[in-house]
């Protein structure tokens, strides 16, 4: 008779613990999604740099046109193939005008979230800039912003999130492909979070 209470409290406190568990990811999940940005908040404050991180559509073309626009000095792309070179990047953003190449700036040695962050971080040094416009997709901004504020704690970066047609920022839950991409980075972004306030 002992046995079998023990093995029942065993069980009724994995589950107590699990559903816990499981009530705490749900709620987190529903606020990581609330931090994706419905807009752009501010489109005229002029930065220091802009920086896009590759990997998604519409980057890049937001940035030549924020340079265009001269919101900032220099455009910085953080993650680019080292074969890539800029002439190239303004084909690929349907022939951006030859005159922002004086002002892009190409970085070859990110790998990943936190790898842009800490090259980007070095640039900003060696070029003594202290704010940025942070380009990336919506749904990468809130682990990018956790990921750059950890490498430049001193600097003001504005968020200046792209939607890919891809993702559906509104009703996301409906769409396997924006609820399955919105899943991916949450996760990643716990995994970021798991590494401390430094990120490791």
């Amino acid at each position: 008779m002992e046995t079998g209470r023990r093995r029942r409290r065993v069980f009724t406190l994995a589950s107590l613990a699990l559903g816990v568990l499981l009530a705490a990811s749900i709620g987190g999940f529903i606020w990581f999604v609330g931090e994706m940005p419905t807009a752009v908040r501010d489109t005229e404050r002029p930065t220091d740099a802009i920086v896009v991180l590759t990997g998604g559509s519409g980057r890049l073309t937001a940035g030549l046109e924020l340079l265009a626009a001269e919101k900032a000095e220099k455009l910085f792309v953080s993650g680019v193939y080292h074969s890539v070179e800029v002439d190239e990047l303004l084909r690929l953003a349907r022939n951006a005008p030859q005159e922002l190449a004086c002002c892009i700036v190409l970085g070859y040695d990110a790998d990943d979230t936190r790898g842009n962050a800490t090259e980007t971080a070095d640039w900003m040094a060696a070029q003594n800039y202290d704010s940025l416009r942070l380009v990336t997709a919506v749904y990468h901004m809130p682990r990018s912003l956790l990921e750059f504020r950890r490498r430049l704690p001193d600097a003001e970066i504005l968020p200046h999130p792209v939607f890919p047609e891809g993702f559906r920022r509104d009703d996301w839950w409906a769409w396997p492909r924006s609820f399955g991409l919105a899943v991916s980075e949450y996760v990643k972004y716990l995994a970021a979070l798991a590494r401390g306030p430094f990120g490791g």
